[in-house]
């Protein structure tokens, strides 16, 4: 079993919010590992962050992002409980990179239960359909099938898509964060996005690789 070190135990709580000993207990169960420990606080109870999920957030803003030269633009709504919050520079800097986020990986829908249930099924039926081409056994499609399905989700959620600025995080993982840190249930409640000339017959540009490199350069 991995060593628990001071750092771990204080990554574990800035991200969750739960108690120092908490953490600890939770990382010596999990074997030292964040996620799994992550879990554990999560299904006790003990994650401040998943206590607050359930508060009313009525207040946030709506911010939107633009990409140079006017090509793509992102309008985004983000919740939180107040408005003091709202207008914290922590919070403004999450709606931002949110924004930026969907102008880069081009996100259908911010969660999963948004996608409808037809087309869910419709990219099983593909996947299965794939598998059979490759003379994959029958009793192991619906595994297979499940797990291409996990895969566009992390395509098409918002919060299920790897963090531009972080490849390590998802989406969801930098709002979980903000909640533990900012003290407030926080919400990405619906986006819009633009892409000029899209849908008219013209040649299109790679734009979200364009953004992709921006968000990489302001991380620098």
């Amino acid at each position: 079993m991995a060593e628990i070190s001071a750092k771990m135990v204080s990554e574990l709580r800035e991200k969750t919010g739960a108690g120092m000993m908490d953490c600890k207990k939770a990382l010596t169960e999990a074997g030292g590992d964040p996620a799994k420990a992550e879990e554990v606080l999560r299904k006790k109870g003990l994650s401040a962050a998943a206590k607050k999920t359930g508060r009313a957030a009525t207040e946030g803003a709506v911010a939107s992002y633009i990409h140079m030269g006017g090509k793509i633009g992102v309008l985004v709504e983000v919740n939180c409980e107040t408005d003091f919050v709202a207008r914290t520079e922590g919070f403004q800097a999450l709606v931002k990179d949110i924004a930026m986020q969907i102008a880069a990986a081009a996100p259908l829908y911010v969660r999963r239960e948004e996608v409808p249930p037809e087309l869910v099924s419709k990219e099983l039926e593909i996947a299965k359909a794939q598998m059979r081409e490759q003379k994959k056994p029958e009793a192991i499609l619906e595994k297979i099938a499940q797990g291409k399905l996990e895969k566009f989700y992390s395509e098409v959620c918002l919060l299920e898509q790897l963090f531009v600025k972080d490849d390590k995080k998802k989406i969801q993982d930098v709002v979980t964060e903000a909640v533990a840190k900012i003290g407030e249930n926080i919400q990405v409640r619906r986006f819009a996005r633009f892409v000029l000339g899209e849908g008219l017959e013209k040649k299109q540009e790679n734009l979200a690789e364009e953004v992709a490199k921006t968000a990489a350069a302001a991380q620098k």
